[in-house]
């Protein structure tokens, strides 16, 4: 089995504004099978599909796609910190097979990671330093932002790179489906708010507590319906979800910026992760996918979602 994936929503709100016991646990469940399935691929090499959500990029220089050859997680919403175990070599041959491509990707030896990785890593591998592993970060809520056809061409350079490792790979998506947590906007933002989205870098803990306790209240006001925040739309979201068990990963190409906006949510765009994930995979061949779980999560202001999938040869081979 020479790649596997996962494909998992990621919460900040975990732990500070949470659904009821019984959700939290089956949750929790869907998470545990998904880190045994790890567990037994054993992979040699992680790549994660992530967003920021301005911890680690800003409006200073924000690209749309960006391969990490180092990397630290900045440790906010009690998410996992510390450095990576980036293969640095790797990371930039793959910068340059992706450019080769014709996909323009930037490269960063100082990449600082949110809770869009480190939660995928920590729920799949237990820790950051498991693996060898090499971010990807997709800009999924700075305007304006490259389409999901860009993310697929991304997903299927990466992917094409891999087949040529002869390593066992974990490809990782980690984003939401639906949702609009409040993500501060550039356009309209006061001086203030928008020094801090170009230049809101290691902010003090004070901000950072701050911060996080307004997304609470946000969190708080969603769910008891007193909110202005973009609803959850759990049929978008399985329409997008069986879109990719599909196979038919080139209909994305169709879906415009402003289409994922009106119908999921300013912060839906971190589905361009899901489909680099899915486009890797499939530059191994057809793939077989399965859909472990969904909810729609008024609490953590998500439409969350578990998927995994292989190759179709490795599902034969174990028939």
């Amino acid at each position: 089995m020479p790649i596997h994936l996962e494909c998992i929503s990621h919460t900040p709100l975990h732990g500070y504004f949470d659904p009821p016991d019984a959700v939290v646990s089956e949750v929790k469940r869907v998470q545990a099978q998904a880190r045994e399935r790890v567990r037994a691929f054993d992979p040699e090499l992680v790549v994660v599909f992530a967003p920021d959500h301005f911890n680690g990029f800003f409006y200073d220089v924000m690209p749309p796609f960006c391969i990490g050859a180092a990397a630290t997680a900045i440790g906010d919403f009690n998410s996992l910190a510390g450095k990576l175990p980036v293969p640095s070599d790797i990371a930039h041959a793959l910068a340059e097979h992706v450019l080769a491509s014709e996909v323009d990707v930037s490269l960063s030896y100082r990449m600082q990671v949110d809770h869009g990785c480190a939660y995928a890593l920590e729920v799949l591998t237990g820790g950051l330093d498991a693996y060898p592993v090499v971010p990807v970060f997709i800009n999924s809520v700075a305007p304006p932002m490259a389409t999901l056809r860009r993310s697929r061409l991304l997903g299927d350079a990466i992917g094409r790179y891999l087949t040529r490792t002869g390593k066992r790979v974990l490809v990782v998506g980690s984003g939401g489906i639906s949702h609009e947590p409040p993500v501060p906007e550039l356009i309209g933002a006061t001086e203030e708010v928008a020094e801090r989205l170009i230049a809101g870098r290691n902010p003090s803990a004070e901000s950072r507590a701050a911060r996080q306790a307004r997304t609470v209240a946000a969190a708080e006001a969603f769910t008891a319906g007193k909110s202005h925040l973009h609803p959850l739309n759990p049929q978008w979201d399985r329409a997008f979800l069986a879109l990719l068990s599909s196979g038919n990963l080139s209909a994305v190409d169709e879906i415009g910026n402003d289409m994922i906006t009106r119908e999921g949510g300013k912060s839906a765009h971190e589905i361009r992760t899901w489909v680099a994930a899915f486009a890797a995979l499939a530059a191994y061949g057809e793939y077989g996918a399965s859909l472990d779980y969904y909810r729609a999560i008024p609490e953590w202001i998500a439409g969350f979602a578990a998927m995994h999938a292989v190759p179709q040869t490795t599902l034969a081979a174990a028939a």
